[in-house]
């Protein structure tokens, strides 16, 4: 059995696999609450299933961008769990994560998540001969920058392309294809079948040096003195 864990935004998410089959999966809005229910919900779901930790042989973790305390608390937990199983782990990105449900469209595949100051954390994928590939690595951009550099029709998902779909839908016209809320639902049943993959041809990660993918340097402000 393999373990996935996501809690790299405010959308959370575990899964259960084996043998490519999900047996439990749980995803919930966390918010800022990843270090309260993280354990709690892992432990509902290994109930659910009727399975215990020491059967998992795999653990999967969506290793970022994200927020810092979810990433943190998700990693983290991912890294203390291998090391006390003695099992691999893989780290997935959460972009890729979360692009990934839609390669079936053979368009590129835009995610897009919020970070801060007016900027936007993206990458871009496809699925070419029937190859899962990334096109552009994981970066920081604008808005406006981004559609600039959109050549072709492309699906545009995440959490934030809501609140940024009147630009998109103005810059990009017949280029944009936005996905539902409900089918751009991010889920660790699509994080644990990217990282079986790896799993599967031996490609793991060393859990002393996995790190959280966090793009940009924490923000760091002086205590005000009276």
């Amino acid at each position: 059995m393999q373990l996935a864990i996501d809690t790299s935004t405010d959308t959370a998410s575990l899964a259960l696999v084996q043998d490519s089959v999900i047996l439990a999966e749980l995803t919930w809005r966390s918010g800022q609450n990843h270090t309260t229910q993280l354990l709690p919900n892992l432990s509902y779901l290994l109930r659910q299933a009727g399975l215990s930790l020491q059967s998992a042989d795999g653990i999967i973790v969506a290793k970022g961008p994200g927020s810092y305390n979810g990433l943190r608390v998700g990693v983290s937990t991912a890294k203390g769990l291998a090391f006390s199983l003695g099992v691999p782990i893989v780290g997935i990105s959460t972009l890729e994560v979360e692009a990934y449900p839609h390669a079936g469209t053979g368009l590129p595949v835009c995610p897009v998540f919020n970070a801060g100051r007016g900027e936007i954390a993206t990458a871009l994928y496809r699925r070419q001969r029937n190859k899962w590939c990334q096109l552009v690595a994981e970066h920081i951009t604008t808005v406006d920058t981004l559609c600039s550099e959109i050549a072709s029709k492309t699906v545009f998902c995440g959490e934030f392309v809501p609140v940024i779909a009147d630009r998109l839908r103005e810059q990009l016209q017949q280029k944009v294809i936005l996905i539902s809320p409900a089918a751009g639902l991010r889920r660790a049943g699509f994080l644990a079948e990217l990282g079986l993959e790896r799993l599967r041809a031996g490609d793991d990660d060393n859990p002393v040096t996995l790190q959280p993918l966090y793009l940009r340097g924490a923000s760091i402000t002086q205590p005000k003195h009276r």
